[in-house]
């Protein structure tokens, strides 16, 4: 810790005199020392962490898709907001392809249409075939029951009227006319036996047709497999169009221009980087053995070098669970506001986190602090003279140092700057300015 400078005490000096004095012995000359008065006050100790500002978000942008840069429209230091346009490649050759896809869809479309109508009728045509196939058949068996029927009625009056001629009761004529009615009827028999399989197999062939249902569908749904494929093909090109934009992925600063129009960029090749500066993270590494002081919440203070005479406050944000790769050392956050962008990403920056804290304890410089056999000890100033005064030591910093003593209290001389020669009982001489001298106010 800094000391603010030590007001200073006058003591009258006893010095000899001409006019009243005895004359003759005079004693050592007196030791001049520098003195500060012991104040009440806080004191605390700090633990003193390297981190780095880091920030909020930060995005390396590239494009899955390879080609010539055709256009940057950022350039670094450029504010930018989120779903901006950066950059763009050359999607000349996807957009043609895109337009040959986009016909295809539509051949495509055009022949699911074609042959999900026509599937239905033909549907319906193999169904209105096999019912007049059934209808013929039908037709073509009771043909064969009627001519069975008639057959056998012309044979029962061809075989009466043979017997009748024989006897002489039927004209030979109508026994003739009866022979020919039977043989008709057998012809007639014989011909619609013929007929049946005709029929039966036209039937079975009508059945058979109607497979051919299976058939359309299997047509419509390739139809619509290839649409798909199609669709799909038209998809994957309007992503690789998109893909060749870059857009900005939330509100920042362009830190980084990496290519320029006209520039070949590769498959996932950086073009452009964004970062967010506005809440900036303070990143700092706290050692395992200060861990316990260190917990979301913690208050801290940081200072960077970069700008002199400023000093920023915050609070522990979050802490790693897992020390840093090949390191005992914790990753702390601070998430800070950044107004004006002040801190930029990747300043170095020291923080300073509290570590313990004595509120209205009794301090004096540690220069005032010396050690003998007997323990820590404080020279104090009284009637002149250098007087040891022992003391129990509590916190200390850098220039500050508790002491606890039923001796020592607010505004007591305490000597700062000790001759060698300076012994309990010393006749001294303050050297060092005016009264009031105390001990600085930082922490």
């Amino acid at each position: 810790m800094k000391l603010r400078g030590f007001a200073v005490v006058a003591i009258a000096v006893l010095m000899t005199g001409c006019g009243g004095g005895a004359k003759g012995q005079q004693g050592p000359p007196p030791l001049a020392v520098d003195v500060a008065k012991a104040v009440q006050r806080d004191i605390s100790t700090e633990i003193s962490l390297d981190g780095q500002i880091a920030p909020l978000l930060e995005s390396t942008l590239s494009t899955p898709e390879s080609g010539t840069v055709a256009e940057v429209y950022v350039n670094e230091g450029d504010r930018v907001s989120k779903g901006q346009l950066l950059a763009h490649l050359d999607d000349s050759q996807l957009q043609a392809q895109l337009a040959a896809n986009e016909a295809t869809v539509q051949q495509n479309e055009a022949r699911l249409h074609s042959s999900a109508v026509q599937a239905p009728i033909s549907s319906q045509q193999y169904s209105s075939a096999v019912s007049q196939a059934e209808q013929n058949l039908q037709a073509a068996q009771n043909r064969v029951q009627t001519d069975i029927a008639a057959l056998k009625s012309a044979e029962l009056q061809n075989r009466s009227n043979q017997e009748l001629v024989a006897q002489g009761y039927v004209a030979s004529t109508t026994a003739l006319q009866a022979k020919a009615t039977y043989v008709a009827a057998l012809q007639e028999l014989n011909n619609a036996r013929q007929a049946l399989p005709a029929a039966q197999a036209a039937l079975a062939t009508a059945r058979t047709n109607t497979q051919q249902t299976q058939v359309d569908q299997a047509t419509i749904a390739a139809n619509r497999a290839a649409l798909a494929e199609a669709q799909a093909n038209v998809q994957l090109l309007k992503t690789q169009i998109a893909q060749s934009n870059i857009y900005a992925p939330f509100d920042g600063i362009v830190t980084q221009r990496l290519l320029d129009p006209g520039a070949f960029a590769g498959p996932n090749q950086a073009i452009v980087r964004v970062s967010q500066l506005d809440t900036v993270y303070v990143n700092a590494n706290v050692p395992d053995e200060d861990l316990a002081y260190v917990r979301p919440g913690t208050p801290v203070r940081f200072t960077s070098a970069s700008l002199p005479g400023r000093t920023f406050s915050g609070r522990i944000f979050d802490v790693n669970a897992t020390p840093t790769t090949g390191t005992l050392s914790y990753r702390a956050r601070i998430r800070q506001p950044n107004p004006g962008d002040t801190l930029r990403g990747g300043m170095l920056v020291s923080v300073n986190v509290q570590k313990e804290n004595h509120p209205g304890a009794i301090v004096v410089p540690r220069t005032a602090l010396f050690e003998t056999d007997q323990g820590t000890n404080v020279y104090t100033v009284v009637d002149g003279k250098a007087k040891v005064l022992p003391v129990r030591v509590g916190l200390e910093t850098d220039t500050l140092a508790e002491v606890i003593s039923n001796e020592v209290h607010p505004g007591t001389l305490v000597i700062t700057t000790r001759p060698d020669a300076l012994q309990d009982g010393s006749v001294v001489a303050i050297g060092n300015g005016p009264p009031g001298a105390q001990p600085g106010s930082t922490h």
